[in-house]
């Protein structure tokens, strides 16, 4: 486990990037397995794999608007038709397809028996009650065959996969009206701050700032798959904290505490938590911005603490929030952690510790953010990612390919 402020490692950064998250992975195991019907599955992992009940196409269909006819027929040199009736998508072909007739025939329908091509319709043409099909036909005889597509039994949906709008048209497809999934993570927000006020309301002051991370986290959080579980915000004393932090983890499981993660004389968090029994996983990690960041689980429940500038809450919610809640429901922490790699547009800016630094795309790669700042709050406007800068003193020059993830 990690140290606690008050040792004397407190001015160095304790674990390096890749060991916390290794951490954070190993607690981050799924919360269980419900069922969902498909109106509430949508953004859920899937538990359990999702088996085709019934045959796609279920019989021989139409694949265009047009009359059915043999291929017997045809190759006798037959190109007039009597039509003897007519077949709609979700209809039932009860008889055989007469030798020498034709049916009309809809996209979807049932073919009848015997019959295994589809003349489209604008390739003929009618005379009273026959059709007139061309000398020449095409290659393709536009039918659908029975299980074509997917049988019954067939594996549609593999264990992990997101119900995303393509997931849910497929299971609908395969007949089942509920999924198991792995529960969603209740995440509940606990910002720190004597300083923070409403949107809207600090302008009525001298020194109050808005608090700008609260939404902003959950946000995200819900874009990971959470569901939030409520939102709290204390002064910057340490009983205020425990006392919120404590009803607020009886309704969730994960708790964010944003801010009071450094070793300011008024940051609180940790110590705050100690007596609800915070067994500190990791804290201090060798990265900038957001060296501060802290995770420990309180019994079942986990807590990650944020620190209070803006762009580093931001960029440690992506880098560590994302992936806890993930792997909560399912995904495994892998999921949020998958990294697009890119060129650089321009060369990077060297440090010893890790850099995780704003960035957006453009023609020539990845182009940085110029003056980053973990305080900052304008830069995220044009931030759609993070870019992963290794530490120490080797310099990476424009071209270089980098790790680069969505923010």
């Amino acid at each position: 486990m990690a140290t606690l402020p008050g040792s004397a490692s407190d001015c160095e950064a304790l674990i390096a990037y890749d060991a916390a998250q290794s951490r954070l992975a190993t607690h981050s195991i799924p919360l269980g397995i419900e069922r969902a019907s498909l109106a509430k599955a949508g953004r859920r992992a899937v538990a359990e794999a999702v088996y085709a009940r019934i045959d796609s196409p279920r019989a021989d269909t139409a694949a265009m608007d047009g009359y059915a006819v043999r291929n017997a027929d045809i190759d006798t040199g037959q190109r007039a038709f009597p039509v003897t009736g007519t077949h709609f998508a979700g209809g039932a072909s009860t008889s055989p397809l007469t030798p020498g007739s034709a049916v009309r025939i809809m996209t979807g329908a049932p073919l009848p028996a015997g019959a295994d091509r589809v003349v489209m319709l604008e390739q003929v043409r009618l005379e009273g009650d026959r059709v007139i099909l061309p000398q020449t036909l095409s290659a393709k005889v536009h039918v659908r065959r029975r299980a074509s597509d997917f049988a019954a039994g067939d594996t549609l949906l593999k264990p992990g996969r997101v119900i995303d709008p393509r997931a849910l048209l497929i299971a609908a497809a395969a007949d089942v009206a509920e999924l198991a999934v792995w529960r969603r993570p209740r995440v509940g927000f606990l910002s720190t701050g004597d300083e923070l006020t409403d949107p809207g309301n600090a302008a009525a002051t001298t020194s109050d700032i808005p608090d700008c991370l609260a939404e902003a986290v959950a946000l995200l959080a819900r874009q990971w798959g959470a569901k939030p579980a409520g939102a709290a915000r204390v002064a910057d004393d340490a009983e205020a904290i425990r006392g919120a932090a404590e009803g607020a983890l009886a309704d969730c499981n994960v708790l964010v505490v944003i801010g009071g993660a450094s070793r300011g004389d008024r940051d609180f968090a940790r110590l705050a938590l100690l007596p609800l029994g915070l067994d500190l996983v990791f804290a201090d990690v060798a990265i900038k911005p957001g060296k501060p960041v802290w995770y420990g689980r309180i019994g079942a429940q986990h807590v990650l603490g944020l620190p209070g500038n803006p762009t580093a809450a931001m960029t440690v919610a992506r880098l560590f929030l994302a992936p806890l809640l993930t792997g909560l429901d399912g995904r495994g922490t892998d999921a949020a952690l998958v990294p697009t790699m890119l060129p650089l547009a321009d060369d990077a800016p060297t440090a010893i510790r890790e850099q995780f630094l704003c960035g957006h795309a453009d023609g020539a790669g990845v182009r940085i953010i110029e003056r980053q700042m973990a305080s900052s709050q304008a830069m995220l406007r044009n931030a759609d990612m993070i870019v992963r800068i290794p530490g120490g003193a080797a310099p990476s020059p424009a071209g270089t390919s980098v790790a680069t993830f969505r923010f």
